[in-house]
C-alpha cells in the first residue's frame, strides 16, 4: 500500500512539472514512522533557483598558451628550415607550414616570397595567404609583381592584388593601373573593385576608363568604386541594362569633371559606419 501510496504522488509531481505549477506535495515518508516530508516541485521555465541547487563558479580565464612569433633575423638553421618548409605548402600538411612560417614572423618573408615563382599554384596561392597573415608590408613589392603578371593564373593574381592592398595601399596605384588594362574581364573587375580602398587620385582616371568597358559587371563595378571614393555627384543612370555605347556617352561626364578639377581635388574623408540606435 506505502508503495502504491507513493508512485500515485510522484505521478501527481511529474504532471505538476508538465503543467508548468510550483508547488510542494506532501509526500509519504518512507520512514516506519509514518510521518509526511515535503517534496518541493520546481517548474523548469519559472525562472527561480531550484531548490538545493548551487550556481557554479565563476569562470576563469584560460591562460594564453600561444607562442609569439619571432622578430629576430633567422640564423643558418632556422632558415635552412624555413625553405624546407616551402615544397610543404601544398598537400596534407599545408596548414600546418602555414602555421609554422607565422611562427617564424617577419624574418621569414623573404623566403616565403620565394614560393610566389615557384611551379605549384597551390604553393603560390597558400603563400599569399600565409603573407597575409604575417601581415609585413615588406612583401607588398613581390604581390606587385605577381598581380601584374599576364602569365599567371587570374585566382592568383586577383588574391595577391587584395593582400597588397591591404598590407599597403599606397603601394598597389601602379598595380591598379595596369590591370584594369588587362584583357581578361575578371582582372579588370577586381582591379575595379580593389581601387576603392585605396585612397589615392591616381586610381580615379583608371576607374574613369573602366566605366566604358565591354562587360557591364566590370563598368558596374568602376561607377561604385568612384562614388565611395570621390562623392562625385554625377547624373544618375541604369547601369544595369546599359549598353557600350550608354557608357561611353555616361562616362564623358566623369572625363570632362576629371579633367577641370584634378589639379584642385581631394579625396574625402572615408565615411564612418553608424552608431547602432540605443535600445529600449
Amino acid at each position: 500500500m506505502r508503495r502504491q501510496g507513493l508512485s500515485r504522488v510522484m505521478v501527481l509531481a511529474v504532471w505538476c512539472v508538465a503543467g508548468g505549477l510550483s508547488v510542494c506535495l506532501a509526500v509519504p515518508s518512507v520512514e516506519a514512522r509514518g510521518e509526511a516530508s515535503v517534496l518541493p516541485v520546481q517548474a523548469p521555465d519559472s525562472g527561480q533557483i531550484p531548490y538545493g541547487y548551487e550556481m557554479p563558479p565563476p569562470s576563469q580565464e584560460a591562460p594564453d598558451t600561444s607562442i609569439p612569433p619571432l622578430n629576430k633575423p633567422l640564423g643558418p638553421e632556422e632558415l635552412k628550415r624555413a625553405e624546407a618548409l616551402l615544397p610543404m605548402l601544398e598537400g596534407k600538411q599545408e596548414l600546418w607550414a602555414m602555421g609554422e612560417f607565422v611562427h617564424l614572423g617577419k624574418p621569414a618573408v623573404p623566403v616565403l616570397t620565394k614560393a610566389l615563382t615557384m611551379s605549384s599554384p597551390r604553393i603560390r596561392y597558400n603563400a599569399i595567404e600565409t603573407l597575409l597573415i604575417i601581415k609585413d608590408p615588406s612583401a607588398v613589392p613581390a604581390l606587385i609583381s605577381v598581380a601584374k603578371d599576364p602569365q599567371e593564373m587570374p585566382r592568383i593574381r586577383e588574391h595577391a592584388l587584395r593582400v597588397a592592398v591591404r598590407l599597403d595601399p599606397a603601394l598597389t596605384p601602379p598595380a591598379i593601373e595596369a590591370m584594369a588594362k588587362d584583357q581578361e574581364p575578371a582582372i579588370r573587375k577586381v582591379s575595379a573593385f580593389e581601387a576603392r580602398y585605396v585612397r589615392q587620385k591616381a586610381v580615379v582616371p583608371a576607374l574613369i576608363g573602366l566605366m566604358a568597358d565591354e562587360e557591364r559587371f566590370v563598368a558596374l563595378t568602376a561607377i561604385q568604386s568612384l562614388w565611395i571614393l570621390t562623392r562625385h555627384e554625377s547624373e544618375m543612370h541604369d547601369w544595369d541594362i546599359s549598353t557600350r555605347q550608354d557608357r561611353k556617352e555616361w562616362s564623358k561626364e566623369w572625363i570632362d569633371w576629371w579633367a577641370t578639377n584634378r589639379e584642385t581635388f581631394q579625396l574625402p574623408e572615408p565615411r564612418q559606419p553608424r552608431k547602432p540606435l540605443p535600445k529600449d
